[in-house]
Protein backbone atom coordinates (compact mmCIF):
# COMPACT_ATOMS: atom_id res chain seq x y z
CA UNK A 1 0.00 0.00 0.00
CA UNK A 2 2.70 2.61 1.14
CA UNK A 3 3.91 1.97 -3.02
CA UNK A 4 1.11 2.93 -4.44
CA UNK A 5 0.66 5.87 -2.29
CA UNK A 6 4.10 6.90 -2.95
CA UNK A 7 4.01 6.01 -6.68
CA UNK A 8 1.10 8.35 -6.85
CA UNK A 9 2.12 10.82 -5.16
CA UNK A 10 5.13 10.73 -7.35
CA UNK A 11 2.96 10.04 -10.74
CA UNK A 12 0.89 13.56 -9.72
CA UNK A 13 4.19 15.44 -9.08
CA UNK A 14 5.82 14.73 -11.89
CA UNK A 15 2.76 14.80 -14.07
CA UNK A 16 1.51 18.48 -12.89
CA UNK A 17 5.32 19.85 -12.91
CA UNK A 18 5.60 20.32 -16.78
CA UNK A 19 2.11 21.65 -16.74
CA UNK A 20 2.83 24.52 -14.67
CA UNK A 21 6.72 24.62 -16.64
CA UNK A 22 4.95 25.07 -19.95
CA UNK A 23 2.48 27.74 -18.91
CA UNK A 24 3.31 31.06 -20.99
CA UNK A 25 4.51 33.81 -18.93
CA UNK A 26 1.80 36.56 -18.75
CA UNK A 27 2.11 40.30 -19.91
CA UNK A 28 -0.32 42.87 -18.43
CA UNK A 29 0.09 46.34 -20.55
CA UNK A 30 -0.78 49.07 -18.64
CA UNK A 31 -1.30 52.65 -19.79
CA UNK A 32 2.00 55.23 -19.91
CA UNK A 33 1.91 58.53 -18.34
CA UNK A 34 3.62 61.59 -20.52
CA UNK A 35 7.14 63.06 -18.84
CA UNK A 36 6.32 66.44 -17.70
CA UNK A 37 6.07 69.17 -20.15
CA UNK A 38 5.20 66.50 -22.55
CA UNK A 39 2.12 66.94 -25.02
CA UNK A 40 0.53 63.56 -26.08
CA UNK A 41 -2.56 63.62 -28.44
CA UNK A 42 -3.66 60.34 -28.26
CA UNK A 43 -6.07 58.66 -25.60
CA UNK A 44 -3.68 56.28 -23.93
CA UNK A 45 -6.87 54.04 -23.75
CA UNK A 46 -6.47 53.55 -26.86
CA UNK A 47 -2.87 52.85 -27.18
CA UNK A 48 -2.76 49.76 -24.42
CA UNK A 49 -6.10 48.39 -26.57
CA UNK A 50 -3.58 48.50 -29.67
CA UNK A 51 -0.39 47.08 -27.76
CA UNK A 52 -2.52 44.00 -26.13
CA UNK A 53 -3.92 43.58 -30.02
CA UNK A 54 -0.30 44.22 -31.39
CA UNK A 55 1.22 41.54 -29.00
CA UNK A 56 -0.97 39.05 -29.13
CA UNK A 57 -0.65 38.68 -33.26
CA UNK A 58 3.31 39.12 -32.79
CA UNK A 59 4.04 37.12 -29.88
CA UNK A 60 0.86 35.57 -28.68
CA UNK A 61 2.78 32.29 -29.24
CA UNK A 62 5.29 33.47 -26.48
CA UNK A 63 3.09 35.47 -24.26
CA UNK A 64 -0.51 35.68 -23.02
CA UNK A 65 -1.31 39.61 -23.40
CA UNK A 66 -4.01 41.21 -21.36
CA UNK A 67 -4.91 44.79 -19.92
CA UNK A 68 -5.75 43.68 -16.55
CA UNK A 69 -3.86 41.50 -13.95
CA UNK A 70 -4.95 37.80 -14.25
CA UNK A 71 -5.08 35.52 -10.78
CA UNK A 72 -3.87 32.49 -9.59
CA UNK A 73 -0.74 32.80 -12.90
CA UNK A 74 3.03 31.87 -11.99
CA UNK A 75 4.46 34.30 -14.50
CA UNK A 76 3.49 37.80 -14.57
CA UNK A 77 5.48 40.29 -15.76
CA UNK A 78 3.96 43.80 -16.16
CA UNK A 79 4.26 46.43 -19.31
CA UNK A 80 5.19 50.00 -18.40
CA UNK A 81 6.09 53.18 -20.20
CA UNK A 82 6.57 56.73 -20.55
CA UNK A 83 6.43 58.99 -23.53
CA UNK A 84 9.32 61.33 -23.05
CA UNK A 85 8.83 63.55 -26.35
CA UNK A 86 6.59 64.18 -29.10
CA UNK A 87 6.59 65.98 -31.92
CA UNK A 88 3.78 66.06 -34.62
CA UNK A 89 5.69 66.43 -37.96
CA UNK A 90 5.49 69.19 -40.76
CA UNK A 91 2.83 68.38 -43.33
CA UNK A 92 4.47 71.19 -45.55
CA UNK A 93 8.29 69.31 -45.16
CA UNK A 94 6.89 65.88 -46.06
CA UNK A 95 4.98 66.79 -49.28
CA UNK A 96 7.90 68.96 -50.35
CA UNK A 97 11.06 67.02 -49.14
CA UNK A 98 9.35 63.23 -49.19
CA UNK A 99 11.46 60.20 -48.60
CA UNK A 100 9.76 60.03 -44.97
CA UNK A 101 11.15 63.42 -43.86
CA UNK A 102 8.63 65.37 -41.52
CA UNK A 103 6.61 62.19 -39.85
CA UNK A 104 5.16 62.54 -36.72
CA UNK A 105 7.42 60.91 -34.07
CA UNK A 106 7.52 59.89 -30.42
CA UNK A 107 10.21 59.12 -27.59
CA UNK A 108 9.31 56.56 -25.27
CA UNK A 109 10.73 54.66 -22.56
CA UNK A 110 8.73 51.19 -21.56
CA UNK A 111 10.07 48.33 -18.84
CA UNK A 112 8.70 44.89 -17.57
CA UNK A 113 8.44 44.37 -14.17
CA UNK A 114 8.28 41.06 -12.29
CA UNK A 115 6.05 40.57 -9.42
CA UNK A 116 8.11 41.61 -6.94
CA UNK A 117 8.55 45.08 -8.98
CA UNK A 118 11.97 43.85 -10.37
CA UNK A 119 12.54 45.41 -13.76
CA UNK A 120 14.05 42.07 -16.09
CA UNK A 121 13.48 44.24 -19.55
CA UNK A 122 13.81 48.56 -20.37
CA UNK A 123 14.42 50.15 -23.47
CA UNK A 124 14.20 53.48 -24.86
CA UNK A 125 12.84 53.84 -28.71
CA UNK A 126 12.28 56.38 -30.87
CA UNK A 127 8.68 55.92 -33.42
CA UNK A 128 8.18 57.31 -36.46
CA UNK A 129 4.10 57.34 -37.85
CA UNK A 130 4.26 54.87 -41.00
CA UNK A 131 5.77 56.33 -44.56
CA UNK A 132 2.10 55.60 -45.95
CA UNK A 133 -0.20 56.46 -42.93
CA UNK A 134 -1.95 54.04 -41.73
CA UNK A 135 -6.30 52.43 -42.58
CA UNK A 136 -6.85 53.41 -38.29
CA UNK A 137 -5.22 56.53 -38.33
CA UNK A 138 -8.09 58.34 -37.99
CA UNK A 139 -9.31 56.67 -35.16
CA UNK A 140 -5.90 56.11 -33.00
CA UNK A 141 -3.64 58.35 -34.95
CA UNK A 142 -0.13 57.84 -36.94
CA UNK A 143 1.11 56.39 -33.87
CA UNK A 144 -0.46 53.97 -32.54
CA UNK A 145 0.79 50.94 -34.57
CA UNK A 146 4.29 51.85 -34.73
CA UNK A 147 4.14 52.13 -31.17
CA UNK A 148 2.55 48.92 -30.48
CA UNK A 149 4.76 47.07 -33.13
CA UNK A 150 7.84 48.44 -32.18
CA UNK A 151 6.85 47.54 -28.42
CA UNK A 152 6.32 43.86 -29.49
CA UNK A 153 9.19 43.93 -31.70
CA UNK A 154 11.80 44.74 -28.57
CA UNK A 155 9.62 42.15 -26.46
CA UNK A 156 10.36 39.18 -28.81
CA UNK A 157 13.74 40.19 -29.30
CA UNK A 158 14.32 40.11 -25.09
CA UNK A 159 13.69 36.28 -24.93
CA UNK A 160 11.90 36.11 -21.33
Amino acid sequence: MRRLILFALAFFTFAILPLNAQEKPTIVVQAFTTAAGVSWPYDMKQMVTETVAELQHKDGSTFDVNSEAPTGRARVYTLTGEVLEWNPGNRAKRTMIGYGSGRETAKIHYWLSDQTGKKVFEHEDIIRAEFWGNEYAGSVGQLAHPFADKIATRLKEAKL
